[in-house]
């Protein structure tokens, strides 16, 4: 039983060193310029009172690239308009666009998305989250990037923020998991199976994105930035993800507990193109970053050598792995170092998570997704 399991990590340990291994781009590197007007930036919202202010005060230091800001509501309840109301007498390119709930069959973030492309008439879009800080050349950069490589689509992979001990724990647990079924960014996909994207900070052709039809295929996607640079590879189109130090930061969740409660709900990438790329991706996180740390006593207790010569490379993969996302941590807290502890209760998390048919965000309950 042992030798079965050992061979099984052994194959699924093959694809992800061949992921690992794939030739990475260059980083995104600042200063750079792209043509005045080309961008408009979509801000999806939904009750961000608080971490609006922060990425608005950011998003009006970019340059003349950026044609408009538009903040899409979808019903906040909260203070949220006064806040754009307030900056938008600052910066006349702010304007606030009213979604409304989205409709049936649409998850929020979509539609906002959606009714926002609507509005604009640029030639690239930049969607960005509220808790993102951007560098005052962000929008340049990336257009500038994105045209020398002849994107569609370009991600970034953000600086990440922690909220404390008990975060810097957790988050790069979850993180670690996307390397594993992904590899670490910095190329343009090769097919729909590696496909990444970051909805962070994501920038997006316009006319590509309008002939898939815009964002009516991630509608019901809990990942929608994954399914839709699944379906413009799909499509024929290049889309990356790449690095861009010091162009962007996020604070993704203000606690542990709000990160454990929310993130869970995208990170299987179950979408529309079935289970079949969500099961593969669990495996490879099973058996290859969660399972070393079990079957290695057992292997040293029953002393099989094979198992025990194939864990310990697998574990020295994962500790080079954590050393590897360190640099997505500006700052790290000590507790950085024992996230490969959490590896198992994160995969418990993921697995409930991809069992949940219909999980909620912000109080309302997701729409059931469209798989293939």
């Amino acid at each position: 039983m042992l030798n079965a399991l050992t061979l099984f990590q052994f194959v699924l340990a093959l694809g992800v060193a061949r992921r690992l291994l794939a030739r990475r781009r260059p980083l995104v590197i600042p200063p750079a310029r792209a043509p005045a007007g080309g961008v408009t930036i979509l801000v999806p919202v939904l009750n961000e009172e608080a971490r609006l202010p922060g990425c608005l005060a950011s998003l009006v230091q970019q340059g003349p690239e950026v044609a408009a800001i538009l903040i899409v509501d979808g019903g906040s309840t909260d203070g949220t308009r006064g806040v754009v109301a307030r900056l938008a007498k600052q910066d006349l390119r702010i304007r606030w666009v009213e979604a409304g709930p989205p409709p049936a069959g649409w998850n929020g973030k979509a539609w906002n998305l959606e009714v926002g492309r609507q509005q604009a008439s640029t030639p690239w879009l930049l969607t960005i989250d509220a808790d993102v800080r951007a560098a005052p050349v962000l929008a340049g950069s990336l257009v500038a990037f994105a045209e020398r490589h002849r994107l569609a689509a370009l991600s970034v992979a953000t600086s990440q923020c922690l909220a404390g001990w008990l975060d810097a724990i957790l988050h790069p647990a979850m993180l670690t998991t996307l390397v594993y079924r992904l590899g670490p960014p910095g190329g343009a996909a090769t097919s729909v199976a590696t496909a990444q994207a970051n909805g962070q900070c994501f920038l997006l052709a316009a006319q590509p994105l309008a002939e898939l039809g815009g964002f009516f295929g991630v509608r019901s996607s809990r990942c929608e930035d994954i399914t839709l640079a699944r379906l413009l590879v799909a499509a024929g189109e290049r889309v990356g993800m790449f690095e861009a130090p010091g162009l962007v930061a996020v604070r993704m969740y203000d606690s542990a507990r709000m990160l454990w409660e929310n993130w869970p709900r995208s990170l299987p990438l179950r979408d529309r193109f079935g289970w079949g790329l969500a099961l593969r991706g669990v495996l490879d996180v099973a058996l290859v970053q969660v399972a070393p740390l079990f079957v290695l006593p057992l292997a040293w207790w029953r002393g099989a050598r094979l198992a025990l010569l194939v864990n310990l490379a697998l574990g020295l993969l994962r500790l080079g792995i954590l050393g590897g996302i360190a640099r997505a941590y500006p700052s790290r807290p000590w507790s950085f170092w024992l996230s490969p502890l959490a590896d198992g209760p994160v995969l418990a998390a993921l697995l409930v998570s991809l069992a949940r048919r219909r999980p909620r965000w912000r109080g309302r309950p997701l729409v059931a997704e469209t798989c293939s």
